[in-house]
């Protein structure tokens, strides 16, 4: 008798044990994560100061690729962005950075962007705008890593780039893509970010 109760009770507790590890086999929340790893990177950010992967270890961060003479969609993604990182202060969310990285470095020097990201009133405490690589490095760098297109035209001043939020885990995963320039799902992005935490 005792035995069969025991019995009972290990069948009984097996679909939990299976909950339980389904849960932990999880990508916190994520659905469909895209899981892009980003390779070890150190650039310059705004202040001249070496800004990297390292940096970012074991924090939650919001990724775009901008530039700051661009006429078209970089001003709305920069200020969507902004948006962004004051929902995350209201919820009073902790580690988490954002990072904008410059399509356009022959032009946009550490002087350059600090001067973007004070146009804005960018508080830079946790969002750090990077260059210090060359056109041919940060094209590569967008696709290989961010899956994202950048292209600089051998004929005028406006590169080529997607408007792309990404969100990236603590380990240095991109876990999600979101549009960063029209219908920015604010609310989305929140929750995943609060997902990951």
């Amino acid at each position: 008798m005792i035995a069969g109760d025991n019995l009972r009770a290990k069948w009984l507790a097996l679909p939990l044990m299976i909950l339980i590890f389904i849960a932990g086999c999880g990508d916190k929340g994520i659905e469909n994560p895209l899981n892009y790893e980003i390779k070890d990177f150190t650039f310059t950010n705004q202040e001249d100061k070496p800004f990297g992967l390292k940096d970012l270890k074991g924090k939650i961060w919001v990724a775009d690729f901008i530039f700051t003479s661009c006429d078209t969609i970089c001003p709305p993604m920069t200020a969507n962005m902004l948006k962004l990182q004051d929902m995350v202060k209201e919820e009073k969310l902790k580690n988490v950075e954002f990072v904008s990285f410059s399509v356009d470095p022959t032009v946009d020097n550490p002087k350059i962007l600090k001067d973007y990201s004070e146009k804005f009133h960018v508080d830079t405490k946790n969002w750090s705008f990077l260059t210090g690589y060359s056109q041919e490095e940060i094209e590569t760098f967008a696709m290989d890593n961010f899956k994202t297109l950048v292209k600089k035209p051998e004929t005028g001043d406006q590169v080529v780039h997607q408007s792309y939020f990404f969100l990236v885990d603590q380990e240095g995963k991109i876990m999600k893509s979101y549009s960063g320039s029209k219908e920015v799902p604010f609310d989305d992005i929140l929750k995943d970010i609060k997902s990951l935490d």
